[in-house]
């Protein structure tokens, strides 16, 4: 189990150094910082990026947390503006997920548990991995196993197999095509 956490993170800061600065290499930036982070681990947060602007929805745990993420997408480079769409939901309230604390904490998820953070990664990696590919142009978003790809390809042919390498991804339960084709011009 050790070893698919290392794995994780390792593929976290390949993202990292791999993404340019497109909206889509903002947003995997964002989030691998995220989940890379002690603090938030990007258990609960999604991020989107428009125009160089980051939104970040979703829930987390404490202010500090919500203070951090905000501090970590500010910092990333080729962000101008940063959206809080934060929810914090203190443990044991309300419509706080049994699933939602870290590892070993009461209500935490079981080692290797599989989640929406762990799949996007997997998937981007398998994107940026592909030479037919081009994986930086591609944003992935993972909400209940069922994975977005938005961002601009080059063919219908690069967009079939960008969807086809999303849906391989081991616990997907659907891929969701928003990809459009833009051939390159010369």
């Amino acid at each position: 189990m050790r070893a698919r956490s290392l794995l994780g993170i390792l593929g976290s800061v390949v993202f990292v150094v791999a993404c340019a600065q497109s909206d889509a290499g903002i947003t995997t930036n964002v989030k691998a910082k995220l989940v890379a982070d002690d603090l938030v681990k990007a258990r609960e947060l999604n991020v989107d990026t428009k125009n160089r602007v980051v939104t970040l929805t979703g829930t987390v745990r404490s202010a500090e947390e919500e203070t951090r993420a905000l501090q970590i997408a500010r910092n990333t480079k080729g962000v101008s503006d940063v959206v809080d769409q934060v929810t914090v939901v203190l443990p044991g309230e309300p419509g706080t997920a049994p699933t939602s604390g870290r590892l070993g904490e009461p209500g935490a998820p079981e080692p290797g548990l599989v989640t929406d953070v762990s799949i996007t990664g997997a998937v981007k990696a398998k994107l940026l991995a592909d030479p037919d590919v081009g994986g930086l142009r591609i944003d992935v978003d993972t909400r209940d196993r069922v994975v977005t790809l938005t961002g601009t390809v080059n063919s219908a042919g690069e967009k079939a197999l960008a969807v086809e390498l999303a849906g391989k991804v081991d616990n997907v339960a659907r891929v969701e095509d928003r990809l459009t084709v833009k051939p390159r011009t010369p």
